[in-house]
């Protein structure tokens, strides 16, 4: 058995946990070891309030690959137990999904099955120029990606685009996929991983209190009327209002416009 420490590392630097795909020799694809050490930083991020955001990227060659076939073996005999254990891959997106911190997905490479999964839990996502974003279930398994690769993507990208890649398994190339609305930004593969590592500093240099209000508050909206949205938004902004972090703010921009 592979250690996991081979296949993943944690790095814990000036309060973000960065998770990078170290198994360039199998793609990166995924196992249930990297899975669960990802759990434990997703933990860690909501429990510890040093710790500002959770970057999750790679080395090699592709991003991820897609899970590790290999890992699946014999399934539950009754779909009651292999919905069980399905679950425990959805409660790790819905958690990354709920946390009022944010995640940051960056693909330095392809970013296949599970990799966008993955990606459509999280609140950022970025690409490499030689990115690549596919859902291969249908095609290549006869199954559908069930974890999100469905439900999250066509949220994202609406029905229309959904269907490109998950119906017909097509891949999109990093500038497609920030068109799609997918990826947030395409950075070139040279300079990828310290473009993303700016870009969280400077978010992280940002009021959490307000980031993780802000989250919410994005979440509610797009669930919500629009009358039901302009409350959640009134009432969001009434607490930070009162925060000595924004009361010090405004004397800060105050004592500058008086120089």
């Amino acid at each position: 058995m592979t250690d996991v420490a081979d296949d993943i590392r944690r790095d814990d630097a000036g309060g973000v946990i960065t998770l990078t795909f170290t198994r360039d020799n199998k793609l990166n694809a995924v196992t249930d070891g990297m899975l669960d050490v990802m759990r434990d930083a997703v933990r860690d991020l909501g429990d510890e309030e040093s710790h500002r955001a959770l970057v999750i990227t790679a080395e090699g060659r592709y991003f991820t690959a897609g899970k590790d076939i290999g890992e699946m073996g014999e399934q539950p005999a009754s779909g009651v137990a292999l919905r069980r254990n399905y679950r425990r891959l959805h409660e790790l997106f819905d958690e990354m999904e709920r946390l009022e911190k944010p995640i940051v997905l960056a693909a330095q490479g392809p970013c296949l099955g599970i990799g966008v999964e993955m990606a459509s839990s999280c609140d950022f996502r970025f690409a490499s120029d030689r990115a690549v974003f596919g859902l291969p279930e249908l095609p290549n398994l006869a199954v559908l990606p069930g974890s999100g690769g469905i439900s999250r993507l066509t949220r994202l990208v609406g029905p229309h685009w959904a269907r490109w890649a998950a119906m017909a398994g097509e891949n999109v190339d990093a500038d497609l996929a920030r068109t799609m609305g997918f990826v947030h930004h395409v950075f070139p593969d040279e300079s990828f991983h310290a473009d993303v590592d700016a870009w969280v500093r400077k978010l992280i240099g940002m009021s959490a209190e307000a980031l993780g209000l802000a989250k919410v508050t994005i979440d509610a909206a797009a669930d919500s009327d629009r009358r039901t949205a302009r409350h959640i938004d009134r009432m969001a902004n009434t607490m930070l209002l009162q925060t000595r972090e924004h009361l010090d703010k405004i004397e800060a921009f105050m004592s500058r416009s008086k120089r």
